[in-house]
């Protein structure tokens, strides 16, 4: 079996579509192809980041802010890119969206992995656990940064043309 991977985006849309459909209790009518598609990719990228961060810790002894920052940067990398080619399906210039990323993941990294996930840590929470509260938050926060900011059709066409209906402007 052959697979195509110019049709992965493609699939991959399909799929989290379909995911969306078959949600219970009306759901299907609040939640987002995007949404599905963002927390299995992160879902997934956040298995690298905590493989990497045990790697790095548990593996090569280095000190845990350095972890941390080593498998956060390549784990969020790794997002970026699967969330824009995948799920976001983005054919815009990478250089704006890449720098809109960064400040995102800048203010994402102090609040939430600093902030939440360090200060856990040493109010006694185990790492791996602290690590996944944090990461909790960032999930939120990211989801609405990258679906209204980042890759947002909108910001990225500039100003849309005023509609005109009748002669006036709707």
């Amino acid at each position: 079996m052959r697979i195509d991977v110019r049709r992965a985006p493609e699939l991959f849309s399909s799929f989290c579509a379909a995911v969306v459909r078959h949600l219970p209790f009306g759901l299907d009518t609040v939640v987002a192809p995007s949404l599905v598609g963002f927390a299995l990719i992160n879902g997934f990228t956040f298995g690298v980041d905590l493989t990497l961060l045990t790697v790095a810790r548990s593996v090569f002894g280095l000190p845990l802010p350095v972890s941390v920052t080593v498998a956060y940067v390549c784990a969020f990398a790794l997002s970026f890119v699967l969330n824009r080619s995948m799920n976001f399906r983005s054919h815009a210039p990478m250089g704006r969206q890449a720098v809109l990323y960064a400040i995102a993941i800048g203010v994402n990294y102090v609040v939430f992995i600093l902030g939440v996930g360090a200060g856990l840590a040493v109010t006694g929470v185990e790492y791996h656990l602290a690590r996944i509260l944090a990461g909790a938050c960032e999930g939120v926060f990211l989801y609405c940064v990258m679906r209204w900011i980042v890759f947002s059709r909108a910001r990225l066409q500039g100003p849309r043309p005023e509609r005109v209906s009748r002669g006036r402007p709707r």
